[in-house]
């Protein structure tokens, strides 16, 4: 710890003398300066020589390696692995070998046996060496500041916090603290330093010594304070310490007369020594001075006379320390103005050696008791420490040497020793360092300066060639030095472009493009370069300066160094793994500076395009970290606005992927897919059309030379044709187009498990021609190879069940082809439909469900629950078009087109359906009845009938209530109910209850009643949903929420244009329940059951009139009632099913009849326009309703299979007929009771198919209300079978007889 760090100090001596300080000031001639200066160079070029032949086993040299980078050995000259023990890598960052667990090298030096001895002291050593730097920066806080010195210490660990050990501390590094400092610390009035002064007293021994030899002792390890009260405390405490360790000197009365002599020691050294003294202290003053202080006696005159001799002949001194020392020699050496004659040189010449006199006294004394080791330079931690302290003064030698002298043998010397530095310093993995000697030298080159350039000399070529050198054999460890490597090189190759052809060293460059900083007023520019004065100044200096900078320019043009930059980049195929990435890196900054200069040039460029070709051989893990730099550099440069510089960038970058796709590619790489990433990025970035055009047609000529060997590249390849397929350019889309059909129609026939992986891309991409609206043909026939793909998938499913992707690992082998094939495919055509205009989305639909019902028979069950997610999108009303008349085209054609052929894939495939899609089936269906478009919601009632008679016998008793309960819920948000509460009033916010009494006990149903209400609240609360985001104006949002409430509130921000959509929307409603009312009709009867119902009984009655009235009549009831068609669902529906759709239909009927009992509401309805000139009514609706609610109704009661139920069936049936009837009765329009001929014609016509017991048990009841229709004129036909009625109710209560 208190050894001198010996040979920095010889460093830095060595680095003074080379730089050649004070000696022109010391009286040294130039040639003796020039031979100092030699000298200090040699000593230091000798000391890093020394370094480097201690590091040969270290280097690596990079001729002597493959381009395998780290995981080849290198093989020394005998053809000897010396590190076979190592693993295949044994070569780490920037080719330093692996290191032990100590951080050793594993050199020969570690071979001789003693290696585990070795690690231990290896460790040691550096520790102690840590150790020491951390106690010199302490020492060093010190003595600039006690305090933080001391804190320093204690938080290193280094010194206790103790009087006894800060004591210790400072006896202990005496030679390197200050003095002053540690005086000023002893003499402290602060307590805790008071108890370090006593400590430090207390450590020193005076045992058997003079006093004058104690007081010397003492005052030797510090310097007294100037203050008195400080002096009088260090003084005291000595006094007592002398006392306590000579207890047996008589001499002394007491301690108090120590300390009063000690006192006037110190004021007689002043005096007498004391320049500023003139009249000096005598002898016999001095004993007289001191009389009585030996308690009133006298010490004797003999010892007070010796004591003042010795302080005369010798005062007493400190002892010169390090610091002190150092600072001596600095103070003594003055300044060149201080040194003025040569008596003064030779006087300040022998004070220097007489300083060195003492201090080699010093050194030679301590000699023989000295403790300290010497370690003997075995390990990397050894020597590299030796280098850390060496290298600052070194570096300063040789620039100072490169900067100053001209000589070339000291530019040599000093080229050398940046050569052997930056040597060492790559080995040893000092970046700092490495980077600092090769900035310097590069500087040295003035290739790299930003000023202009006065004159290229000798030394500056040679700088260059160093240069050079350095990259050619110390490549594996220069990192990311490269840097300022290859920018040397690129300017030299701009001086060279100089040297070449003066009269052309302007460079011009044609204005394209426009730059910030240029005028745009003229065509071609002229860029002001670092050489520009070396060949346009005045004539006078041109002619004294040509000959020689031409010289030197030519010179660097010369064939060898030509020939040596060429290999720095032809062998960077022999660089490892690592260097080669931080070569390239650099390589591409210095070609992003070269593009983004005044002058734009491409030489980097190009010989990033070289080294790339030469390092393409390297194994793929190595060319991958290579290429992603050089990709992403690629990307940036093919982006530039200088378009000859982006046509260059993509020409090189096909060149370069020819050449690598020739290898090919093995199964689950993606070496290909990252090689090709730069046109994706390209495409993607750069704006220019001919860039785009050249990318494209690069592209193609992939697929047309290489597809064979093309693998994971198809993903890179089919992203470039999906962003050209949204171009408007023609021939780029037009070429794009061809090539992805080439694709399609022959490599997918050929090759079809190597474009696999990116089948999904390239129906994307289909997706993307399809969606292009400029070129309507390419959209229909990239429709048509999606159909085609469609077939590949038909055709080769096992293909995906083999294919293992890194996407499909978690993915069953049954579902990879619905996953990788038929899904993308499917979702593909949803997004055609959403996003393209009417005749393409027209052919996508058809395409997708000729797909669906071509290859249903194929999916899995999981598969169809996807595929309606994607087809349902269609009907996704957040995304239909804004516009109106969009939207109505939208519904009317896409929508309508889609539920039929989503209808008729459910029929196909209903078997291999999960049944919980029919749900989401019933859904869609409800959404499209409600929208106010009559053509869709017509059709929604129409594909609702034909699914439910199609599937309807293959439905469970689950479906079939969902399929009631969805009747249900359409029957009551299609009810038009805003009819009776409809006010022209805007300014009232009026609120029209509808009060209606319940028709119908439901009691009498086991039908779950409750379960309907939840469902259509669910449906309704759907449906306000839907209203918020825009599907439906607000007055459609009021009719749909109007079931629970029964009230609605009618907003009218614009009376004219809400009314005119209300009435819309009301006659949309009051059609569906029309067609609902069919519906439900075709449904349990099968259809045109009941209008061929209808003729018959038009026909029996016209057979009544023509035949006598008797019992005889009855065979024409009798024989139709046995013809029951049972095509219908009514067999497969049970009651309550059946009972919950009268409900349905009764309520519908009853909402018809209160309206056209209303005669006021439809006034004003007609006075408002709705429904043209006639007075609008419901006359329809009311018929159809009851009619076919009695027709189930009497289905059911002549059906044997219901008997268990007929007492429900009797009442409904008479409450029912005696509630119309009285109705009929209660009519006052001739029109509206003739609407209802057909629908009494088949009461009745119903009754009289009845055997004797039914029929008397319903006409007794009824038969009163009968009795009133004959005064009424009625058409004939209803004459005919009401007669028949009152016959058999005649014969039947035995009133009269045949």
């Amino acid at each position: 710890m208190r050894s001198a760090n010996i040979f920095e100090r010889l460093v830095i001596v060595l680095s003074r003398a080379a730089q050649g300080r004070q000696a022109g000031e010391l009286g040294c001639s130039s040639t003796e300066e020039h031979n100092l200066r030699m000298k200090g160079l040699e000593c230091l070029v000798s000391i890093l020589k020394c370094m480097v032949e201690w590091t040969k086993d270290l280097y690596v040299n990079p001729h002597l390696q493959s381009n395998l980078g780290p995981d080849s050995k290198p093989i020394h000259d005998n053809g000897y692995d010396q590190d076979s023990g190592r693993s295949s890598s044994g070569y780490v960052g920037n080719g330093i070998r692996r290191t032990d667990s100590t951080g050793s090298i594993n050199s020969y030096h570690s071979n001789s046996g003693f290696s585990s001895e070795s690690s231990k002291n290896v460790i040691n050593f550096e520790l102690v060496r840590q150790r020491k730097e951390l106690f010199e920066k302490g020492i060093d806080l010190f003595n600039q500041n006690s305090k933080k010195g001391l804190e320093y210490l204690y938080e290193k660990n280094l010194l206790n916090n103790e009087p006894e050990d800060i004591a210790h501390f400072f006896h202990s590094y005496q030679d390197v603290l200050d003095k002053i400092i540690i005086g000023d610390c002893l003499g402290h009035e602060d307590n805790h330093y008071k108890q370090i002064m006593y400590a430090y007293v207390d450590q020193l021994d005076f045992t058997n010594m003079e006093f004058l030899v104690a007081l010397r002792k003492f005052l030797s390890g510090f310097r007294l304070p100037g203050e008195a009260q400080k002096i009088d405390r260090l003084m005291e405490k000595f006094a007592a310490r002398f006392c306590e360790c000579n207890s047996n000197l008589e001499i002394f009365a007491s301690a108090d007369t120590a300390y009063v002599l000690a006192y006037s020691v110190i004021m007689l050294t002043t005096d007498l020594h004391s320049k500023n003294v003139k009249k000096k202290m005598t002898k016999e003053q001095y004993i007289k001075m001191n009389r009585g202080i030996n308690e009133s006696r006298d010490l004797p005159e003999e010892f007070l006379s010796k004591i003042y001799d010795e302080i005369e002949n010798e005062e007493i001194k400190l002892k010169v320390t390090t610091l002190r020392r150092g600072a001596n020699v600095v103070g003594t050496t003055g300044t060149k103005e201080n040194i003025t004659s040569d008596k003064q040189r030779e006087l300040l010449f022998h004070m220097q050696m007489k300083d060195i006199e003492c201090v080699a006294r010093d050194l030679m004394s301590n000699a023989g008791s000295s403790t300290e080791e010497f370690t003997t330079a075995k390990q990397l931690e050894h020597v590299r420490p030796m280098f850390q302290k060496a290298w600052s003064p070194c570096l300063a030698a040789f620039s100072v040497g490169l900067q100053d002298s001209d000589h070339i043998d000291l530019a040599h010397l000093c080229l050398t020793g940046i050569s052997y530095s930056i040597r060492i310093a790559c080995i040893f993995q000092m970046e700092l360092e490495r980077n600092a000697f090769i900035q310097a030298l590069s500087r040295f080159t003035l290739l790299m300066t930003t000023s202009q350039v006065i004159e290229i000399k000798a030394k500056n070529v040679e700088c260059l060639k160093t240069l050079i050198l350095v990259a050619q054999t110390d490549g594996n460890y220069l990192g990311e030095a490269w840097y300022d490597i290859l920018k040397c090189v690129s300017q030299l190759e701009l001086a060279q472009l100089f040297g070449i052809n003066v009269n052309k060293a302007r460079l011009n460059v044609s204005n394209h493009h426009q730059y910030p900083n240029l005028t745009s007023n003229s065509s071609s520019y002229t860029f002001s370069l670092p050489f520009d004065n070396l060949f346009y100044s005045e004539k006078g200096q041109l002619s004294k300066r040509m000959q020689t900078v031409q010289d030197q320019i030519h010179e660097t043009s010369s064939q060898n160094i030509v020939v040596s930059v060429d290999r720095i980049f032809s062998g960077s195929a022999r660089l490892d793994g690592d260097a080669i990435v931080a070569f390239v890196r650099s390589l591409c900054h210095v070609s992003m500076d070269e593009l983004n200069s005044n002058s734009p040039r491409m030489f980097s460029l190009l010989k990033l395009v070289e080294i790339s070709y030469y390092n393409m051989g390297r194994i793929r893990l190595q060319w991958s970290r290579i290429w992603e730099i050089i990709g992403e550099h690629f990307n940036k440069v093919a982006c530039s606005p200088l378009q000859d510089v982006a046509f260059f960038a993509v020409d090189s970058l096909r060149q370069l992927s020819m050449k690598f796709l020739e290898k090919g590619e093995f199964p689950n790489f993606r070496f290909q897919k990252e090689f090709l990433k730069p046109f994706e990025v390209i495409m993607k970035k750069n704006s220019s059309s001919t860039i785009r055009d050249m990318v494209v047609r690069c592209v193609t000529h992939f697929v047309d030379s290489q597809a064979k060997n093309i693998r994971s590249g198809w993903k890179n390849i089919f992203s470039v044709f999906q962003m050209a397929a949204a171009e408007t350019d023609a021939q780029i889309v037009e070429l794009a187009f061809q090539t992805c059909t080439h694709i399609i129609t022959v490599v997918f026939d050929r090759q079809f498990a190597s474009v696999l992986d990116s089948f999904q891309d390239a129906v994307k991409c289909l997706s993307e021609f399809a969606c292009n609206i400029s070129f309507p043909d390419t959209s229909m026939e990239a429709i048509r190879l999606i159909r085609q793909c469609a077939k590949y998938v038909a055709e080769k499913p096992q293909v995906f069940r083999d294919h293992a992707a890194e996407d499909l690992i978690n993915v069953p082998e049954e579902d990879r082809v619905w996953v990788k094939g038929w899904f993308p495919i499917l979702f593909e055509l949803s997004c055609i439909i959403n996003r393209c205009k009417l005749d393409v989305r027209t052919r996508a639909l058809t395409v997708m469900f000729e797909i669906m019902k071509n290859y249903g028979e194929t999916y899995r069950q999981n598969w169809w629950i996807e595929l309606f997610k994607v087809v349902f999108r269609i009907f996704d009303n957040m995304k239909l078009p804004d516009t109106q008349i969009e939207k109505i085209e939208w519904m009317t054609t896409t929508c309508n087109h889609a539920l039929y052929a989503i209808v008729d894939v459910f029929t196909q495939f209903y078997d291999e359906i999960p049944e919980q899609l029919v749900g989401e089936l019933y859904r869609q269906l409800k959404w499209c009845v409600n929208q106010d478009n009559e053509i869709l919601a017509k059709s929604g009632t129409n594909c609702f009938e034909n699914f439910v008679i199609t599937c309807g016998q293959r439905f469970t008793s689950h479906i079939w209530e969902r399929t009631c309960g969805c009747i249900l819920e359409i029957f009551r948000s299609t009810l038009p109910e805003t009819l009776m509460t409809w006010r022209p009033d805007v300014e009232s916010n009026g609120i029209a209850t509808l009060n209606e009494t319940p028709l119908l006990d439901h009691t009498d149903s086991l039908f779950d009643y409750s379960a309907v209400e939840s469902a259509s609240s669910q449906h309704n609360r759907m449906v306000r949903a839907g209203s918020a985001n825009g599907s439906t104006s607000d007055q459609q949002e009021s009719i749909s929420n109007n079931h629970l409430s029964r009230t609605n509130s009618i907003e009218r921000p614009s009376k004219t244009q809400s009314d005119f959509h209300l009435f819309q929307v009301l006659t949309i409603k009051c059609i569906i329940q029309l067609e609902l009312i069919q519906t439900i009709d075709n449904i349990v009867f099968y259809p045109s059951t009941s209008k061929k119902e209808d003729l018959q009984n038009i026909a029996i009655a016209q057979a009544l009139a023509n035949a006598s009235s008797g019992q005889q009549n009855l065979a024409y009831f009798t024989h139709l009632d046995d013809s029951h068609d049972d095509h219908g669902m009514y067999t497969n529906m049970n009651f309550d099913q059946l009972l919950l759709l009268i409900d349905c239909l009764i309520e519908s009927h009853m909402f018809a009849r209160a309206f056209n009992s209303n005669h006021d509401q439809r006034n004003l309805l007609w006075k408002a326009g709705y429904r043209g000139k006639a007075k609008p009514n419901l006359l329809t609706q009311e018929t159809h309703s009851i009619a076919c609610a009695f027709r189930i109704l009497f289905r059911l009661y002549t059906d044997p299979k219901r008997n268990d139920s007929m007492d429900i069936l009797k009442r409904r049936i008479v409450k029912l007929t005696h509630s119309t009837l009285e109705y009929y009765v209660q009519l006052q329009s001739e029109s509206h009771r003739d609407a209802w001929t057909s629908v009494l014609m088949l009461i009745f016509t119903k009754f009289l198919k009845l055997n004797e017991d039914r029929f008397k048990y319903f006409s007794g009841d009824i038969y009163s209300v009968v009795a009133e229709i004959v005064v009424f004129d009625l058409k004939p036909e209803l004459r005919y079978i009401l007669r028949e009625f009152l016959l058999r109710v005649g014969r039947v209560f035995n009133v009269n007889s045949d």
